[in-house]
């Protein structure tokens, strides 16, 4: 028998341990997964094991905690298209050290209906979520995702405010969660949602999960505050918002270098310009902790969050631009006037998420 027959024979019979394939193949990177799911059923069956895309992720999340990032994490947005119709395009942009984007994926997405979409750009996959409990076209509703590390599951928190009719009550303002391993919504009851002296409960902001809560700017007729909902213990808190008498324009809440921020665009008609105002509070929900540090804007449009490094997303009448409030320097990202939304993720972890679920669909197969 030749050496090279002899070789093959004996790689054939060699077969590794079932506990070390798993382990290795944890440790690859997503896109290697998806197409090592075509190397046997066997492998096919493991990296599609909601166990394995469970040791997958969390060992994704260790390294992600434990090493600095590549990037500046990642950009997402839609533009208006021409004809200004319900669909649009979500892109997803990787935001590079040298300042500079990549663009890595899109998905369509249709705002014209009550469905709601989980999209994993990694997969390149998109789930259709089971209809909410509380629907209808003229109520009030903001969503939050958020990451359930107690048992490594997600959830998204939509808030809804009932419209009433002239003349009646305030309505009240309710809560419901979706767990994506159940895939189902329920409701949560709250007291801070359903105090009747503290009139409607409008919330204006996306929300910010942060310290394992979700976030947003919320306000009754006494006072604006922050509202935050715990993902473990599924309840309610009050923080309240730096004491300021300036002319607001608009408010934004957001995350400046690991610490939660009240950002607020005031007239500065000293210049003729804008005046950023970031409140960073150093002690988590700590109202006397607050501090501000004032960055001038020339022009403002609105506000898409703060890179990992500090930096603030502006748009303006150009596109989307980045800004150092120590330094004011200013790079151009995206050069488009007709962003209809843009957020950003700092620190997004790389999933096999969603790639053993139903109700599951892909723009395209790799």
């Amino acid at each position: 028998m030749s050496r090279p027959t002899e070789k093959r024979r004996l790689l054939t019979e060699r077969v590794l341990d079932d506990d070390i394939v798993f382990d290795i193949l944890t440790r690859l990177p997503v896109k290697s997964l998806i197409r090592f799911r075509c190397v046997s059923k066997s492998w096919y069956s493991t990296i599609t094991n909601p166990i394995f895309i469970a040791t997958h992720f969390k060992l994704n999340e260790a390294k992600s905690l434990s090493n600095k990032n590549s990037h500046n994490g990642y950009l997402l947005y839609t533009s208006e298209t021409e004809d200004y119709s319900f669909h649009a395009e979500l892109r997803t942009l990787v935001y590079n050290r040298d300042r500079t984007v990549t663009e890595i994926s899109r998905c369509n997405e249709n705002n014209g209906d009550h469905i709601i979409y989980l999209w994993n750009p990694s997969i390149r996959k998109f789930k259709m979520l089971a209809p909410a409990l509380m629907t209808d076209p003229c109520d009030s509703a903001t969503l939050g995702l958020a990451y359930h590390s107690q048992k490594n599951d997600f959830k998204i928190l939509r808030l809804v405010s009932f419209l009433g009719s002239l003349g009646e009550p305030d309505p009240l303002t309710e809560a419901e969660v979706y767990t994506l391993s159940t895939d189902s919504w329920r409701k949560v009851v709250s007291a801070e949602l359903s105090d009747p002296n503290a009139g409607l409960l409008s919330h204006r902001s996306p929300y910010i999960f942060f310290n394992g809560a979700l976030h947003c700017i919320a306000a009754h007729k006494h006072c604006s505050f922050i509202l935050s909902f715990d993902i473990n213990d599924e309840r309610f808190h009050k923080i309240m918002l730096p004491l300021d008498f300036l002319d607001v324009y608009q408010s934004y809440l957001t995350v400046f270098k690991g610490s939660l921020a009240y950002i607020i665009i005031s007239d500065y008609l000293a210049t003729g310009g804008i005046m950023c105002h970031l409140w960073v509070m150093k002690e988590y929900g700590v109202a006397e902790t607050w501090t501000r540090k004032c960055v001038p804007i020339d022009w403002f449009h609105h506000f898409h969050g703060c890179t990992d490094n500090g930096e603030l997303l502006i748009e303006n009448a150009m596109g989307l631009i980045s800004i150092d409030p120590e330094n004011l320097f200013q790079n151009s990202l995206i050069m488009e006037s007709n962003i209809r939304w843009a957020g950003y993720a700092a620190n997004s972890i790389e999933s096999l998420v969603l790639l053993d679920g139903v109700n599951v669909s892909s723009e395209y197969e790799d």
